[in-house]
């Protein structure tokens, strides 16, 4: 037996005889709610400094130097490291911020109990992702129990915010808290994702020109151009109705012109979520006035989630989203002299794509783990978005791997107890793989 594959065999064996501690972790985790206070604010709910305050002497008991620091006001990221070789280096990571319960009258169990029913953890976080923090430390202590000296560099991050767009891992990239490669344990049910498309989130902003709705006769029918004509209005909303029309088969050209051999066909789609339109563009960027219809309005704002493929970049994608409004313009002749206007990054959110080849070592030994525990893993990309895209966005090789579960973001979330230890048993063994033994 070569000396990974005695070691393997060892954390394995420590983990299976010691699996009640990663079930212990993850309960403990649940019961400190860390609702993301972007969602839903509350001096009970909002506990992300709790939680990470009660895991970094955990990290430390198993051996890393920890560091904590506010990556948003009073929400604090945890990062464990334990030195070794950089060219073997390895993050594990996982958020703590949850999304809101919700009415818990629609929950069968304490949302925050922890409670194990049925062979499952269940709690708010369960599988999203707390299990998956529990499992990768887990997997180091297992490794550390079993007296195995990595080569490599091992850091865990537990961050914030992931919820709403992952400013919690950005901050931490910022800061230059990066590696050769990372595994966020997100839940996959066991299957190993190498790839995610990129996100946008995007303004369009469309001006018109105010006027009284009663001489709407004068910019909708043709009128004799004489002194003193009235200047007409523009409505804005109209033309607002015709991007959104143009926007639809310019999504569908992408879409069909274009895919990755690892996600559905068509998952690079443009979602119109928010539409604002009304009079008078204030200084947020929102029509000033959305309850008179007697206002031919003068302003409408489009909010736009823009999905890309593994393969794109974002330079490329913004240039050719520009390149069509700029088209859809000159059809129109008021829209040639006040063409729309593109924000991109609204709210600071952008996700970068990853791209991590299938014969990557780390997506190989996942699959070889995984594999030999079991049923063979899918290997394919991720149809959402995760932090796994701050990293890569920043030159680090990411893959997506972890339990099994439902209900995240609904009612009686819950993770499956064997898929979370064969989790830890798979991501301890591709840790040994990759940081390589002494």
């Amino acid at each position: 037996m070569s000396e990974n594959a005695a070691a393997i065999a060892a954390v394995t064996s420590a983990i299976e005889a010691d699996r009640d501690w990663v079930v212990e972790l993850t309960q403990k985790m649940v019961q400190i709610p860390t609702v993301n206070p972007k969602f839903e604010t509350g001096a009970t709910i909002n506990r992300e400094a709790d939680l990470q305050s009660m895991l970094e002497p955990v990290l430390k008991e198993e051996g890393f130097a920890t560091e904590q620091w506010d990556a948003l006001p009073g929400r604090p990221n945890l990062v464990g490291e334990k030195a070794g070789d950089e060219a073997r280096s390895l993050i594990l990571c996982g958020h703590i911020d949850v999304v809101p319960v919700g009415a818990c009258k629609d929950w069968s169990i304490d949302p925050f109990g922890g409670e194990i029913k049925n062979g499952c953890i269940y709690g708010r976080g369960a599988i999203d992702m707390k299990s998956g923090v529990a499992a990768c430390i887990a997997a180091s202590r297992a490794i550390r129990k079993t007296g195995i000296d990595l080569v490599g560099r091992l850091a865990i991050h537990s961050v914030v915010d992931e919820e709403s767009g992952g400013f919690g891992a950005m901050d931490a990239v910022k800061r230059g808290k990066l590696a050769k490669a990372v595994l966020v344990a997100e839940p996959t049910w066991g299957d190993v994702l190498p790839a995610e498309g990129g996100l946008e989130w995007a303004r369009v902003t469309i001006r018109g020109r105010a006027a009284h709705s009663a001489w709407r006769y004068n910019e909708i029918y043709p009128q004799r151009h004489e002194a003193g004509r009235l200047e007409p209005g523009v409505n804005a909303i109209e033309i607002a109705s015709r991007f959104i029309a143009a926007l639809r088969l310019y999504e569908l050209d992408r879409t069909r012109a274009q895919s990755h051999p690892l996600l559905p066909i068509g998952m690079n789609t443009i979602n119109i979520g928010v539409v604002h339109g009304g009079a008078g563009l204030g200084e947020n960027g929102l029509p000033m006035v959305m309850t008179n219809p007697a206002i031919i309005p003068d302003v409408a704002v489009i909010d736009l989630d823009m999905k890309f493929l593994p393969n794109e970049n974002s330079a490329d994608y913004r240039r050719d989203f520009e390149a069509f409004v700029h088209h859809f313009a000159q059809t129109d002749a008021w829209l040639r002299g006040h063409p729309p206007m593109i924000q991109w990054e609204l709210g600071g959110l952008h996700f970068p794509p990853m791209n991590t080849s299938v014969d990557h070592p780390l997506v190989k030994s996942l699959v070889s783990h995984k594999t030999s525990l079991g049923k063979a893993p899918e290997i394919k990309g991720f149809v959402a978005v995760c932090d796994a895209a701050h990293y890569a966005g920043a030159g680090v090789d990411g893959v997506i791997f972890g339990p099994s579960g439902d209900g995240f973001h609904g009612v009686d979330e819950y993770v499956d107890i064997e898929s979370l230890v064969e989790t830890t048993k798979v991501i301890a063994a591709s840790v040994i793989d990759w940081c390589g033994v002494r």
